[in-house]
């Protein structure tokens, strides 16, 4: 979705020393599947190596990363100045990025990572607009800053947060997180015992949970501070979420290029999403308040197109349920969303239904203009 949404490169992890252990990550075989998808579309990969190793794991890196070299990876993204140097011995001519996990906040730590070998740092979540221009001022012209634009925002510097290991015994330095700072908190007086109090007079008890990045009205700004390349927080996302998002970002770094105003729909599209609500971060100033609450999710993916003809005559595979005269959206790669009603709809034996109440099953549906494969049709909850 990544790609053929727009992305000019996408992040994944390999089954160790990526920090999202809970996620499938990709086996062997198919990170070389993956390489081979992304480079036939012109895109790159970086693939992560940015827990923080130990003693005892350091030994099986030379090989891991000798493999990501050999399986076509473009660069590593790496937090920990061991595996930097292990990767220039053992991948030599990887791009090697460093993680926000690092934390650079100044230009003589960017510095000293580009003469370590690094080409592009990936600056900590916690730098405003104005100290990234001044780190860009003060780096050299061949080193590549890129920065978070949106996503998921930990309330900790830079992800180095120990408060899961301490409660949970689960690290987040080695992509185990259980999101602590996501729960809901209450007080408790030490002569009442299982007595909960709520911590604030507004009930709000979600005291870390903070909101989610979204810089999608800002990349203009973004781009003239000197960043090189715009990092989307996507991993443990929806293949919707994925498309959606990166979707509408190519179009706000397009029309910021060619010197166009954003349409104002390509933002309304991050709001179709499941998200907290937005805020920019500590980029203009202090980050929004603390979001008492789960997610705001106002859309459900329908269907994903599996073939179309110039027709629209297409094959899809279904993914929640839609009935005869639902509004559907058509979610075209850098064209506005589609609205239509669906008319007549056919199971994968060629007979007329009313609605698709199977998991993933086929549905052949005249769509209202040519969809290319992996196009996402969604509907809106309300």
């Amino acid at each position: 979705m990544a790609l053929h949404y727009g992305a000019d490169a996408v992040y994944l992890a390999g089954r160790r020393f990526g920090m999202r252990s809970a996620a499938a990550n990709f086996s062997d075989d198919e990170l070389r599947e993956g390489v081979a998808a992304a480079h036939e579309k012109g895109a790159k990969v970086y693939v992560t190596c940015n827990t923080l190793p130990r003693e005892d794991e350091l030994a099986l890196l030379p090989d891991y990363l000798s493999f990501l070299r050999e399986a076509g990876a473009d660069g590593i993204i790496a937090a920990d100045l061991g595996v930097l140097n292990l990767a220039k011995r053992w991948a030599p001519g990887l791009s090697l990025h460093v993680s926000t996990q690092f934390g650079v906040t100044n230009s003589a730590a960017a510095s000293a990572l580009y003469e370590l070998g690094a080409d592009t740092v990936v600056l900590a979540r916690e730098l405003p607009l104005e100290e990234i221009r001044k780190i860009r001022a003060n780096t050299p012209p061949e080193l590549r800053l890129e920065a978070f634009v949106h996503g998921a925002m930990c309330v900790s510097f830079s992800g180095r947060c120990l408060l899961s290991n301490y409660m949970t015994g689960r690290d987040a330095n080695r992509g185990q997180c259980a999101q602590p700072c996501r729960w809901k908190y209450h007080l408790v007086e030490e002569r009442r015992p299982g007595q909960y109090f709520e911590i604030s007079e507004d009930g709000g008890t979600h005291i870390l949970n903070a909101q989610d990045l979204c810089m999608i009205e800002h990349i203009p700004a973004l781009m003239e501070a000197g960043i090189s390349s715009f990092k989307i927080e996507g991993r443990m996302k929806s293949a919707y979420y994925t498309a959606a998002v990166t979707n509408a970002y190519r179009q706000a770094i397009n029309a910021a290029m060619e010197g166009r105003p954003l349409d104002r729909l390509w933002v309304e599209e991050t709001e179709k999403v499941s998200h907290r609500p937005y805020s920019t971060g500590f980029y203009l100033g202090t980050p929004g308040e603390h979001y008492p609450g789960g997610y705001i999710s106002p859309t459900d993916v329908a269907a994903v197109v599996e073939s179309c003809d110039e027709e629209g005559n297409a094959l899809l595979t279904q993914r929640n349920k839609f009935c005869e005269g639902d509004v559907l959206e058509l979610l075209l790669p850098g064209q506005a969303p589609v609205a239509f009603s669906v008319r007549e709809m056919y199971n994968g034996e060629g007979e007329r239904i009313k609605d698709t109440r199977h998991a993933m099953m086929e549905i052949r549906l005249r769509l209202p203009v040519y969809a290319p494969r992996y196009t996402v049709l969604r509907k809106n909850r309300a």
